[in-house]
């Protein structure tokens, strides 16, 4: 089973070939040559999957999916969500945003926080959505190198490590990611053809 992922992010296209294993063969968009830029203008994670996969699906007319993940800090009323890519301005990288967070959390000792993902699902004539949540803190010192994005700062409350320290296999045994591909992966074994 062939499904092309919506993703110009190639470690997601990576993480997500190595969750899927080998009964379903991950297609990014970078090795079918589509260089279009999908602007996320939805105000939700739901909204920005929803529109990513409407954009690849009507583009090849096959059956794909997308994501969109967001860390959520409850100190900052769930900042910066659907803007975790983008928080610290729009030309920002992984080092800004974790050092504009940071800071924000300076003067407040309620480090909670989670991971969430939503992918969408799209087929002829099926749009389906899937939700994969970790729980966990906020280190106030980057720890590790390895993943992407916030995994240096963040913690799940079942690890003493943070993404940042944990092999992919490590990340991808409880992730957020991960919880919401296993859900994705039994849809669509389940179903058998798409």
């Amino acid at each position: 089973m062939k499904l092309i992922f919506a993703t110009a992010n190639d470690n997601k296209a990576i993480e997500l070939q190595k969750l899927m294993g080998d009964t379903i063969e991950i297609e990014s968009l970078k090795s079918l040559g589509f260089t279009k830029d999908i602007v996320e203008s939805e105000d939700s994670l739901e909204g920005n999957s929803l529109l990513k996969a409407d954009s690849v699906f009507n583009h090849f007319n096959r059956a794909c999916f997308a994501d969109d993940t967001g860390l959520e800090v409850e100190a900052l009323d769930g900042a910066p969500g659907v803007y975790s890519a983008r928080y610290a301005g729009p030309t920002c990288d992984s080092e800004k945003n974790m050092t504009l967070l940071l800071r924000n959390l300076s003067n407040t000792e309620n480090l909670k926080a989670r991971f969430r993902t939503v992918i969408t699902f799209k087929s002829k004539g099926i749009t389906k959505q899937f939700e994969g949540i970790i729980d966990g803190t906020i280190v106030l010192e980057k720890r590790g190198s390895k993943g992407f994005g916030y995994d240096p700062i963040f913690k799940p409350n079942s690890s003493d490590l943070t993404f940042g320290e944990m092999t992919l296999e490590q990340k991808n045994e409880f992730s957020h990611r991960a919880r919401a591909f296993a859900k994705l992966k039994g849809y669509l074994l389940a179903i058998d053809s798409i």
